[in-house]
């Protein structure tokens, strides 16, 4: 159905048909990406539980060593599934507009739409993946319920923002260069080992703590890990710096948006 066109459109006309675009595009890469075969739209959260299962029945079975007293299945929980939140994200933009050049030709639909709605499935995916198999772990007594679950939502979003900013910005960056392409994905692999998914950076020597607390993501690890474990995690983080490098990451991510949206050309 055709969205009707207002010349002067107010704030919540203009909400509500950035609501049904998303909503659409959501639907579209929903389908596009998983189809309707098998399981379907289930894949959208089956695809990341399936991992994190098989790297915390790895870690349990080899009795794998992370540096604190924490349970291992509680710790591979809450460090793997923000692996996949941050790092699954550029992944998806990386080429993402290329694919969809022929949505430009409608007017409602512009460039950072594209983005915001494969963030808006990768966020969910995680964000399922990690909800359901906590309340699995706890259920069979494999997990403690957290200490403070409002913390934990706090640095999944802290980790969600910035996967989300840097994921916009290297999409927008690829659209005018293959080579980003080419260096995110070695890259992504060397940054994974210092997200702190397989640390706490209290376990870690005075002098590795200070270079490892330059990495955001770790920020955000930290506090979901406080908040599941309370005192038993000594965290380390600074809301100091990771809330103003993501805004800074923000403010580039939609200035290289607004460049490439003066340039490209509707497929």
């Amino acid at each position: 159905m055709a969205i009707p066109v207002n010349e002067n459109p107010s704030l919540l006309d203009s909400l509500r048909v950035e609501t049904r675009v998303l909503g659409a595009l959501f639907l579209r890469e929903a389908l596009t990406r998983y189809g309707r075969h098998n399981i379907g739209f289930l894949w959208l959260f089956v695809e990341p539980m399936v991992f994190t299962l098989g790297v915390t029945a790895l870690w349990t079975a080899t009795k794998t060593a992370h540096g604190s007293d924490l349970p291992i299945v509680a710790f591979a929980l809450t460090g793997y599934s923000s692996v996949l939140l941050w790092r699954n994200m550029p992944g998806r933009c990386i080429g993402a507009l290329w694919n969809n050049l022929s949505l430009l030709y409608h007017r409602n639909i512009r460039v950072i739409d594209i983005y915001l709605a494969r963030l808006m499935l990768e966020f969910g995916g995680a964000t399922i993946s990690f909800t359901v198999l906590s309340l699995v772990f706890m259920s069979i007594g494999w997990l403690e319920p957290p200490q403070d679950v409002l913390e934990i939502v706090a640095g999944w979003l802290i980790i969600a923002w910035f996967g989300g900013a840097l994921a916009i910005l290297v999409g927008a960056l690829s659209h005018e260069s293959e080579l980003i392409d080419k260096i995110w994905h070695p890259a992504s692999y060397l940054i994974f080992p210092l997200s702190g998914s397989a640390f706490m950076v209290d376990a870690l020597p005075k002098a590795a703590q200070e270079i490892v607390l330059w990495i955001p993501m770790v920020h955000g690890v930290e506090i979901v890990r406080e908040g599941y474990f309370g005192t038993r995690a000594r965290a380390h983080y600074d809301l100091d710096y990771v809330l103003p490098f993501c805004l800074i990451l923000t403010f580039l991510a939609l200035l290289q948006v607004r460049k490439v949206s003066r340039r490209v050309v509707p497929g």
